[in-house]
């Protein structure tokens, strides 16, 4: 049986199950049952940004005004009308909140494919394309429930410092990031440093996660929402993934002039988002929407495709493999435990430390 979770793209609590028969692939497509897939923060910013960027178009329901909030995860062959594609193939790749999915397979390599259905076509290439697990390295095969839960997070994490750099990081000589718990928060302090940013690494955080922040050994400083105005007064880039507009105002009108790039990044506090991104005039540089495929086509067109995600992939592993003993696993089944934890996410009960994983198959 098909399981899927809908969600009310105007108000996210309110959420349905759907349920009926699996879909049969039509000729040249295959039908993909989803093993497992992450549910992080980054899904409700998918959500609150999906009118804007896209996302709400990949698994469209047909029906308003519910959505299918996508995800990263594994799926598996298990009917197949493509001559490319086998049965039994193991994929990862952008999925639905669901137990199935039917894919047109294109541009078929050894490595992967693109979803060429004809509802795909406009959007980024980043998010159509699906790896052939069995082609690639063991030691990322082994590290699938990693993979789904933190290196989305950590690729737009490295983008962001690679986006930094790339512009000699603005001016600033210090970098502070908005929701330091957050997944995407502490990867992009890491790959910051890595990259050779050589100021000082501020992160902003709830008092009940500063604890978590400062074990991971990312930041050169951790301070609470309450302690803005303590930074000091020097040219500052900002990394919002709270998506807080009262703290953005505080921090801008706080540094003035030297708050020289703030991206907006997340939606930690996604009810405040559209609101975020109209922001409204700050003293400063005008804050900029932060969009990872913008980033990696230029790195692609520079050094050719591909090159910029293996490089995130392998700083990826690396990191995961140096933050293990702070972060833990956990995995789900079920639609109701589905359910649980998008309400979770929402009120935002899912700490940075926590990875979780979910399946919706029988």
């Amino acid at each position: 049986m098909l399981t899927e979770l809908w969600v009310d793209r105007t108000r996210y609590q309110h959420t349905k199950v759907q349920q009926g028969d699996i879909p049969a692939p039509g000729d040249g497509e295959i039908l993909i049952a989803i093993d497992k897939f992450a549910m992080t923060a980054n899904n409700v910013t998918y959500a609150a940004s999906g009118d804007l960027f896209g996302y709400w178009q990949f698994f469209p329901t047909g029906e308003d005004p519910w959505g299918k909030v996508t995800v990263w995860g594994i799926g598996e062959v298990i009917e197949s009308r493509s001559d490319a594609i086998a049965v039994v193939e193991r994929l990862y790749g952008f999925f639905p909140m669901s137990s199935h999915v039917v894919m047109k397979p294109g541009d078929v390599s050894p490595r992967g494919f693109t979803d060429v259905s004809a509802h795909r076509q406009a959007l980024p290439a980043l998010y159509n394309h699906y790896a052939r697990t069995e082609a690639e390295p063991a030691e990322l095969r082994t590290l699938e429930d990693q993979r789904c839960i933190f290196f989305p997070l950590f690729m737009t994490g490295y983008v962001i410092a690679d986006l930094l750099s790339d512009n000699d990081w603005f001016g600033a000589g210090q970098l502070v990031v908005g929701s330091a718990s957050s997944k995407t928060g502490f990867s992009s302090a890491a790959f910051a440093r890595a990259a050779g940013f050589p100021g000082v690494i501020v992160g902003f955080t709830g008092a009940t996660n500063a604890a978590f922040c400062e074990t991971l050994g990312c930041y050169d400083k951790v301070l609470s929402y309450a302690e803005v105005e303590t930074l000091p007064d020097a040219p500052t880039a900002y990394i919002d993934i709270a998506g807080d507009v009262t703290v953005r105002s505080r921090l801008h009108h706080h540094l003035r002039g030297n708050a020289r790039c703030t991206l907006l990044v997340g939606a930690t506090h996604w009810d405040q988002f559209k609101n975020s991104v109209d922001g409204g005039a700050l003293p400063g540089s005008a804050p900029a929407l932060f969009f990872a495929p913008a980033q990696i086509e230029k790195r692609d067109s520079e050094w050719g495709r591909g090159v910029m995600v293996g490089k995130a992939y392998a700083a990826s592993i690396e990191l995961v493999q140096r933050l293990a003993p702070s972060l833990s696993m956990e995995s789900h089944r079920g639609i109701e435990a589905c359910n649980a934890i998008w309400q979770a996410l929402l009120a935002n009960e899912i700490s940075g430390r926590q990875g979780v994983m979910m399946s919706l198959g029988e």
